[in-house]
């Protein structure tokens, strides 16, 4: 486990051919500990864990279509109706979060139409509230609680 700016939570791991696997309780299979798997891990797991996030809402690696390519967004959390409300993009810790990092998750949004953005690279993570009325976007100074969210 690396060094990261995230609660070290016990992962289920494995080895096949020599590499490491965790299990992704979301997709419920395992898959590649990459340093970005571990930071999606991770981050998901805080979300849970510490920030009340239900583990039925999030999914990880979630197919969309955009420009006619398929992407992957990392964590989507939904509403209880089932309609998306969170959209989160992980990077490895030695990625820096940029403008680009940024623009990636704005237009996989352009899809979902959340609320709430969020980016992280496990040393250090953004969340941004989205007013479509005024069409400003909203720094927070923290990740909130799932209970805070205004997903209505």
């Amino acid at each position: 486990m690396r060094k990261l700016n995230l609660p070290a939570y016990d992962f289920q791991h494995r080895e096949e051919d020599g590499k490491p696997y965790v299990l992704d309780i979301f997709r419920k299979k395992y898959v590649m500990l990459t340093p970005e798997e571990e930071v999606r891990q991770r981050f998901a797991r805080y979300l849970m864990e510490e920030k009340g996030y239900p583990a039925s809402l999030m999914m990880t690696e979630f197919a969309l279509k955009l420009n006619e390519m398929i992407r992957r967004c990392d964590i989507l959390v939904h509403k209880p109706a089932g309609k998306p409300s969170v959209l989160i993009e992980c990077k490895a810790p030695e990625v820096k979060i940029s403008n680009a990092t940024f623009d990636q998750v704005a237009r996989y949004n352009m899809v979902f139409r959340v609320k709430y953005l969020m980016v992280t690279n496990g040393l250090k993570h953004y969340c941004c509230y989205l007013d479509f009325e005024t069409r400003k976007v909203n720094f927070l100074e923290q990740i909130p609680c799932y209970t805070d969210l205004e997903i209505g």
